[in-house]
């Protein structure tokens, strides 16, 4: 956290093909050691394989797989007497939103196959239909969250 001022957030531009701001910030996210011509590649092969699969309109299909794995609530540690307690927290919407893209980058990486674009088109597939790993991950913060409501009133 910044001492003095606080800081700006940035602005980007939205996507060449799409226009779309979310899959201009996806494709940041997706990016390796500024290799940004790579992601899109990556990106717009993963839309055009769920175009192939689906039928779909991909970016309907990206942005429905975002909105389920978007997180509603997660726990923080918070340090009280000695003792460390997981204290459920609700996220704020430009988190979820970070926290949904990261799950779902994560877990298209870990997928058995060979393309990137093609592990990510399932990833995004499987989280639109509420299933996948993101979609696991998001349902494992739930739980750690509901299970530790007892601690809440530790909230800062």
């Amino acid at each position: 956290m910044p001492r003095r001022r606080e800081v700006p957030k940035r602005q980007i531009l939205p996507d060449p093909k799409y226009h779309d701001l979310k899959i201009a910030k996806f494709m940041n996210c997706l990016m390796f050691d500024g290799k940004k011509a790579v992601a899109e590649g990556i990106v717009y092969g993963a839309f055009d394989v769920i175009f192939e699969r689906t039928k779909e309109d991909p970016v309907r299909v990206f942005h429905k797989a975002l909105e389920h794995a978007r997180p509603q609530v997660e726990v923080k540690s918070r340090r009280v007497g000695g003792s460390t307690y997981q204290v459920p927290v609700e996220v704020r919407p430009d988190r979820q939103t970070a926290l949904a893209m990261r799950w779902l980058i994560d877990f298209a990486r870990k997928r058995p196959g060979k393309q990137m674009s093609e592990k990510l088109a399932n990833e995004l597939i499987e989280a639109s239909h509420s299933r996948g790993g993101a979609l696991k991950k998001k349902e494992d913060t739930h739980r750690m969250a509901e299970a530790n409501k007892a601690f809440a009133h530790y909230r800062w």
